[in-house]
């Protein structure tokens, strides 16, 4: 390069220009040479090598590699033939300018290169962490970027240094002065980072979870996990981002628990006018007794029923003193019966059939089960057939369900007073 160089001045100078002018046009010259050959060895090595290289990835039988190549790691390293050409015609000029120019650019050149790999096989290592049955319940992405982060800051530094012409340690030691103003720019990175720590290590969520966030109105699936920020697909296809300190700092509703568990909570209730509730009579007994989940329940609670008061001395008319069945009463062992042989039904899990506190808008009668089917429209069927049925059997118990008056009832009574007159 220096040959060349030297050359092309002495063809200046022999073109009767000046020493300054030929030494500057041959410099030129030589470095747009040396910049488009650069580009050359670069592409070449594009060409044959990587080509080659990804050649005999693609035929092996592991996966690590193929990330390499979908992360572009051997892409990055192609760039290292071009600055060691830099690096080493560096000192052909004899301006000191263009020497010291090509120096520093070939340095700064060579950390680019090697931060450039190391964020991209970063990307990689994750990626290949991704295919282990770990990083369903401890994501590394958060540690990553922290990594890539602290490598480009590391970057940073010793381009400075290089540019300055300063000892990268020296910066480094003047960083403690600095440290207040960094800890306020990474204030987000550095929370985020301790968050990710105790978001996997108290297994506290993963990517896939369903969780509820009300605070910052995210309700739907965990889709990814990064240093700073959750992303959560809400169940309107909508995307809520949340600080992952947020997370830690703030409460939040985790669903991934019930759908571990292999069932989906039902818990609701339907309010009974309280003036239905009444002692079943014989004719009621005996309409109840035609359904088969009542059929040996109401025989055996008569009977039952018939020796309490047998020891007590009341008289079978005597309807003051002993015990009778309830209308109501029927109704809680139906619901429990019907529930049971419902195959939609988890038997094993909680299974409630209670009154709840009674209220100037009537008695809650509360279902508390489990479905066996946990998605979200299958579970809501399952939930609307129960109450489809227990709405459409009240009336056969001579039982009301209460809601406050409506038009259609204010206009029912105003039909009945006018009949009256």
């Amino acid at each position: 390069m220096k040959q060349l160089n030297n050359w092309l001045i002495a063809l200046f100078e022999n073109l009767n220009i000046s020493t300054q002018w030929a030494t500057a046009f041959g410099t030129t010259i030589s470095v747009i040479i040396l910049i488009i050959s650069a580009l050359l060895a670069q592409l070449l090595v594009r060409a044959i090598l990587l080509s080659f290289i990804n050649k005999i990835f693609q035929k092996t039988k592991t996966e690590w590699d193929d990330f390499l190549i979908k992360r572009k790691v051997l892409s990055a390293l192609a760039h290292l033939p071009s600055a060691f050409m830099i690096y080493a015609v560096s000192g052909f000029s004899e301006l000191i300018v263009v020497d010291y120019s090509l120096s520093v650019i070939s340095r700064i050149y060579f950390v680019f290169i090697f931060t450039m790999v190391a964020v991209r096989f970063a990307n990689a290592v994750n990626d290949i962490y991704q295919t282990t049955p770990y990083a369903a319940t401890r994501p590394i992405k958060g540690y990553v970027q922290l990594l890539q982060i602290f490598t480009i800051f590391v970057a940073v530094i010793f381009g400075i240094a290089i540019l300055i012409n300063k000892s990268p340690l020296g910066l480094f030691a003047g960083l403690g002065a600095m440290a207040a103003v960094l800890l306020l720019i990474f204030k987000d990175s550095i929370l985020g980072f301790v968050a990710s720590i105790q978001l996997s290590a108290n297994k506290m969520l993963k990517p896939g979870d369903w969780i509820e966030m009300p605070s910052h109105k995210a309700d739907g699936t965990v889709i990814d996990i990064s240093l700073t920020t959750v992303k959560v697909q809400n169940w309107d296809k909508t995307i809520t981002t949340i600080p992952t300190y947020a997370l830690v700092s703030e409460s939040f509703n985790n669903w991934a628990g019930m759908e571990e568990s292999g069932g989906r909570r039902i818990k609701r209730s339907i309010n009974l006018d309280m003036k239905s509730v009444r002692f079943a009579d014989e004719k009621l007994l005996e309409k109840l007794s035609r359904f088969y989940l009542l059929k040996d329940y109401i025989a055996d609670k008569q009977e039952d029923i018939k020796q309490f008061n047998a020891k007590l001395n009341v008289q079978d008319g005597d309807v003051y003193n002993g015990r009778r069945q309830t209308n109501l009463g029927i109704f809680r062992y139906y619901l429990n019966a019907y529930l049971k042989q419902n195959p939609n039904i988890h038997r094993e899990m909680t299974f409630l059939v209670r009154h709840l506190q009674p209220t100037d808008s009537g008695l809650p009668i509360e279902i508390y089960v489990f479905s066996k089917d946990q998605r979200w429209a299958n579970y809501e069927g399952i939930q609307a057939d129960i109450f489809d049925h227990v709405l459409a059997i009240l009336p056969e118990f001579d039982l009301r369900v209460y809601q406050s008056p409506s038009g259609y009832d204010i206009t029912q009574l105003a039909n009945c007073f006018k009949a009256t007159n």
